[in-house]
């Protein structure tokens, strides 16, 4: 049986549950998330604990049912405490500024790079180079994040670029003298 899938799932205080059908839905401070499950796994509340059960052992139930808790897990998580990815932008004139709600960044190209906050994601920006991207939802946080590194990754060479906090860049050598 999976390790994963047979933890059961402790509801806070604070955050209300609702299970119809193949979809759970939770409401808490940080906002309100739901998701649909394969209607093959079945979810069960009682007294503030969820239980994920499988109905055979078929690889694909197997798959599923990990999978599945793993889901409603973060979907709990991210409606209590919520989710955060931090950026680093390193380099010269590499600077983030909020304006307004968005998120505004200058990387080097001749234009500003600018993304939206929308779908419960708001940005903070504690000093001019560090960007913190908050969210309920630990996937929308996780796309965001990326979306953002994807506009200038870090390089090898001198390490310039976007990059996440606590990420190591392989550095290479430059050209060598003779």
């Amino acid at each position: 049986m999976s390790r994963i899938g047979r933890k059961s799932i402790t509801v806070p205080a604070g955050v209300d549950v609702k299970i119809e059908g193949n979809t759970v839905c939770a409401k808490g401070p940080k906002g309100e998330l739901s998701t649909t499950f394969n209607p093959m796994i079945s979810v069960k509340l009682d007294n503030g604990v969820i239980t994920v059960e499988r109905p055979d052992d078929s690889n694909m139930s197997k798959s599923l049912h990990g999978t599945t808790r793993t889901i409603i897990n973060n979907l709990i998580t991210g409606v209590h405490e919520g989710y955060s990815q931090k950026l680093l932008l390193v380099g010269v004139g590499y600077k983030a500024a909020l304006q307004g709600q968005d998120l505004n960044l200058s990387l080097g190209y001749s234009h500003p790079v600018i993304f939206k906050a929308e779908n419960g994601i708001t940005f903070e920006v504690p000093d001019s180079t560090t960007v913190v991207v908050h969210g309920a939802s630990k996937q929308a946080v996780g796309a965001i994040a990326a979306n953002i590194r994807a506009k200038r990754p870090p390089e090898p060479y001198l390490g310039k670029g976007v990059k996440y906090d606590g990420e190591k860049i392989r550095r290479k050598a430059g050209k060598a003298s003779k």
